[in-house]
C-alpha cells in the first residue's frame, strides 16, 4: 500500500508512500482528532464513495487494506 498511488490521498504522502501525519514511534496519526474527512471512514464513504460501492463492501475493503498494511509492516520489520 502506498498513498502516493491514490489520487485522493497523494497530497498526504511524505515522499515515501506513507502519510506525513503517521507517527513512526506511536504508530498513530498525529492529527487524528482534526484529520481530513477523507481519513474518516464514515465521512469518506458519505462524501466520496456512497454512489459507487455499498457500505458493507467499503468496510470490507478498509478492513482488508488495514490487515495488508499490518502484514507489510511486519515483513518490513523482519527485513531490518
Amino acid at each position: 500500500m502506498n498513498i502516493s498511488k491514490s489520487d485522493i490521498y497523494q497530497h498526504l504522502d511524505r515522499g515515501d508512500g506513507i502519510c506525513k501525519y503517521f507517527n513512526e514511534i506511536t504508530k498513530l496519526c498525529n492529527i487524528y482528532e482534526t484529520r481530513p474527512v477523507i481519513c474518516n471512514i464514515d465521512g469518506a464513504y458519505k462524501n466520496f464513495f456512497c454512489n459507487y460501492i455499498s457500505i458493507e463492501e467499503y468496510y470490507q475493503l478498509n478492513y482488508d487494506s488495514c490487515n495488508e498494511l499490518k502484514r507489510q509492516f511486519e515483513r518490513d520489520k523482519l527485513k531490518k
